[in-house]
C-alpha cells in the first residue's frame, strides 16, 4: 500500500473513532444515530481503499 493511500485510510478510521466517540456522548438518540451511521461509512469506505491500496482488486469471498 503506498504512503499516500495508507494515510488515508489512518486519516478515515482515525475520524471514525472519533465519530463513534463523539455518539457515545451526545444526549439526542437521533444524533448519535446519524454519528455512529457515518461512522460505520467511513470504516467501510477506509477498509475499501485499503484493499485497493494493496493490489487485491478482487472482494473478499
Amino acid at each position: 500500500m503506498s504512503d499516500e493511500v495508507g494515510g488515508r485510510v489512518r486519516q478515515m478510521r482515525q475520524k471514525a473513532e472519533e465519530l463513534k466517540q463523539a455518539a457515545d456522548r451526545v444526549s439526542d438518540p437521533e444524533e448519535s444515530r446519524r454519528l455512529k451511521e457515518k461512522a460505520r461509512r467511513l470504516q467501510e469506505q477506509s477498509e475499501q481503499e485499503s484493499t485497493m491500496g494493496s493490489g487485491d482488486i478482487y472482494p473478499m469471498e
